[in-house]
């Protein structure tokens, strides 16, 4: 653990704001190591009993339920849980005062002694950092994976040892509220509508996405999407080796699909194959191209190709993420509860293919579900729709 860092916020007030898995992770490990923590959390509560938070008023943390501190600027350092926004009055109002806000993520990043790869991306980012680590694993080495997939990045920080890695699940929540955050090797799958509820526009969310890659210099790579230009134009101004991957273009450098191949042309013009995408468990188009980020990432990591082509092979899915959970009668089963957003649902309708019926709804996020709807014909037979916004569909 980098104990440098910790001394210094020994020195101060420090606010965590919600109470949520990474909030508790975050307000638990610097309380354990002296630090004077407060919580804050919109909620009034009621939804905690005493005994959820003795053990963390036996380490000194306070609490602040349904209210916000009156002087903000008190608090030296404000960690905010991903799901907070930056833009709360009082957070705004304690920046302008010098406070330094920050998150669990970079957090985590500036006491942790291992070495982190960091993947984000509108969608296919769990399915992505779940492949990288199981490449990783099976390579021997010493690997947490976590952040967004719902490990808080905390929880293993403060533990893992110089010879370990965290692969890393970065949501634009979790990214927004980086400063110094650096991994070696770091990847932007796509850029499609999403959250804009929270950023607002697309240049806003990003310019979130594009923070992974902000601190990272000649010695370290990004993996990102040649075949969507919104998203490589994030490129732009890094100084990291652009290492881009395609499902459409043979490529001079980087991961493609050759002859039915996925290919890693390395810098010095060798081809590696990796694995035939027909030899790939999960289905669609869409992970193929997860496959080759993951296949870019861990080769530009140090992992040889026949143990990624090798993990690649045996990677059975990830739950949710159009999870095939069976047939009856007939008909087959699939789970896609955590396509949130239109461009994933669209995926997994593409994926599925033929004969559907769909059951959608829920927020809308501030998306537009046109693009959604375009993929219906010859493809989804029949609705169930449900949720807030499903009178949109």
């Amino acid at each position: 653990m980098k104990t440098e860092y910790i001394d210094e916020l020994k020195k101060q007030n420090v606010l965590v704001v919600g109470f949520g898995r990474s909030g508790k992770a975050a307000a638990k490990e610097l309380a354990e190591r002296g630090v004077d923590v407060t919580v804050q959390d919109s909620s009034d509560g009621s939804g905690f009993s005493e005994e959820d938070l003795k053990p963390y008023k036996d380490l000194g943390v306070k609490f602040m339920f349904g209210t916000v501190p009156e002087k903000p600027e008190a608090f030296q350092t404000i960690v905010l849980s991903p799901g907070v926004t930056p833009e709360l009055p009082f957070v705004v109002e304690a920046a302008s005062k010098g406070s330094v806000i920050t998150g669990e993520l970079e957090l985590a990043y500036e006491l942790c002694e291992g070495t982190f790869v960091a993947i984000t991306g509108t969608n296919g980012k769990t399915t992505t950092t779940s492949m990288v680590g199981d490449i990783f694993k099976k390579a021997g080495r010493k690997t947490d994976v976590v952040g967004n997939i719902g490990v808080p990045v905390m929880s293993q920080a403060l533990t893992a040892t110089s010879d370990e890695w965290l692969v890393t699940e970065c949501s634009s929540f979790q990214l927004e509220t980086t400063h110094r955050f650096k991994p070696v090797v770091s990847a932007i799958l796509n850029l499609t509508p999403d959250h804009l509820n929270r950023h607002h526009t697309m240049e806003a969310y990003g310019a979130a996405k594009a923070k992974i890659a902000a601190n990272q210099d000649e010695g370290d790579y990004l993996v990102i999407n040649y075949d969507d230009k919104l998203c490589y134009s994030l490129s732009e101004g890094t100084k990291a080796v652009v290492v881009p991957f395609s499902g459409e273009h043979q490529l001079d450098f980087g991961a493609f699909v050759k002859d039915g191949d996925i290919v890693i042309k390395d810098q010095d013009g060798s081809e590696h194959r990796i694995i035939k995408t027909d030899e790939l468990r999960v289905i669609g188009y869409h992970n193929v191209m997860n496959a080759l980020a993951a296949a870019a990432v861990s080769f530009f990591a140090g992992v040889d190709p026949e143990t990624i082509g090798n993990a690649l092979r045996e990677f059975p899915g990830v739950e949710h993420r159009i999870e095939y959970c069976g047939e009856i009668e007939g008909v087959k089963y699939y789970n896609d509860s955590k396509g949130t957003n239109v461009d994933a649902a669209v995926t997994a309708i593409k994926a599925v293919g033929e004969n559907i019926i769909l059951i959608a709804g829920g927020d809308a996020k501030g998306q537009d579900f046109t693009d959604f709807v375009k993929e219906f014909p010859g493809r989804v037979k029949k609705m169930i729709l449900l949720g807030r916004d499903a009178y949109m569909i």
